[in-house]
């Protein structure tokens, strides 16, 4: 088998490119270079937001299939030593519910180059882990939160835990970990009258906000795009309040259109994956917590690098067909093309 000679299991990925340049870094064919990389520590969460997953959650990944610290570790320090990359974002599922990952992340800050640490979360157990966190080296973080109603987020999310969240905003900007960022998806009929509401809170607490369109990431295969509020929706829901002038800053390969707030210095993003999608410019790179290699949140196939962990492969084996699978990576996510396949996984098992 493959995965005793230490080779790449491929999931609908593609053979060896013999075009691929020399470059050591994660180019594609398309002249892209990441240099972020998206690392789920696990698919499991404590929250079941309607829009991810089922009410009675998912089955959750064996252990045995995560990858263990030292192999995480090792991967992590591949690709800032040997492939380029500059930033590590951490997700989930929701990434605290992971035991022991402050030690990954001090593993992290030891690098050289320091890459910049930063952390996706849903805001659970942050209040008491947040100078934790601070102190292993995780520069910022992000919190998604879609509502400041508590009776909408136990909608939304199945738990009433709204005052968890906002008590882990606090506890993260008060250890340092700023900008703290608030992710907020808009549903309609749901909160999509809360726009300007959970703007002006970022604005009185001094976090910054960005709402994020809803995308076919959902395990019930459930996302409509007649149904979802799209950025020109939210654009106008915010003006209705406040004075919106598009950021002259350098967007470069971030997700977020930003935009200043009645003149600045703050300012709102907005993350239009579908309607006003940014590929051409993406600088991402995603590791799933059981080893697997996307090069899109859209993508269906996988390069599997924890058989070659598992299986002997040298440092410079991995990087040589992580490089390889970036290399294929397709032009855009392909959500207006009318062939177009929702993942198999869900988002809580891709990583955000």
């Amino acid at each position: 088998m493959t995965t005793e000679l230490g080779l790449p299991s491929l999931r609908g990925g593609t053979s060896r490119d013999p075009a691929r340049p020399a470059d050591p870094r994660l180019v594609d064919g398309f002249g892209r270079v990441a240099t972020d990389l998206r690392i789920s520590l696990t698919d499991r969460c404590n929250l079941r937001c309607t829009y991810c997953m089922p009410a009675e959650g998912l089955d959750w990944m064996p252990r045995e299939e995560q990858l263990t610290d030292a192999e995480l570790n090792r991967l992590i320090a591949l690709a800032v030593r040997d492939l380029g990359i500059e930033e590590l974002r951490f997700t989930g599922g929701e990434p605290l519910l992971r035991k022991g990952l402050e030690d990954i992340f001090s593993a992290a800050s030891a690098l050289e180059p320091r890459p910049d640490i930063s952390l996706t979360t849903n805001g659970i157990g942050l209040a008491r882990r947040a100078e934790a966190l601070a102190a292993s080296g995780v520069n910022r973080l992000n919190v998604s939160m879609d509502t400041l109603r508590p009776e909408r987020f136990a909608q939304i999310t199945r738990r009433d835990r709204l005052s968890d969240v906002i008590d882990g905003m606090a506890a993260a900007h008060a250890a340092g970990l700023s900008p703290v960022k608030i992710n907020a998806v808009l549903l309609r009929g749901v909160n999509d009258d809360e726009a300007a509401d959970l703007l002006e809170f970022a604005l009185t607490h001094g976090y910054q906000l960005r709402f994020i369109e809803q995308m076919p990431l959902d395990a019930q295969h459930g996302w409509r795009r007649t149904e979802m509020i799209t950025a020109d929706e939210i654009l106008a829901r915010l003006e209705e309040r406040f004075v919106l002038t598009p950021s002259d800053e350098d967007r470069g390969g971030a997700p977020a259109e930003r935009f200043v707030v009645n003149g600045g210095p703050a300012t709102v993003g907005v993350i239009a994956s579908v309607t006003r999608p940014f590929c051409g410019a993406c600088d991402r790179t995603r590791l799933t917590a059981d080893g697997q290699v996307r090069t899109c949140l859209f993508a269906t196939g996988e390069t599997d690098l924890r058989a070659m962990l598992r299986g002997g492969a040298t440092d410079a084996e991995i990087a040589d067909v992580w490089r390889d699978a970036m290399w294929g990576k397709k032009a855009g996510h392909g959500i207006d093309d009318p062939g177009f396949l929702q993942p198999a996984r869900p988002m809580s098992a891709i990583g955000g």
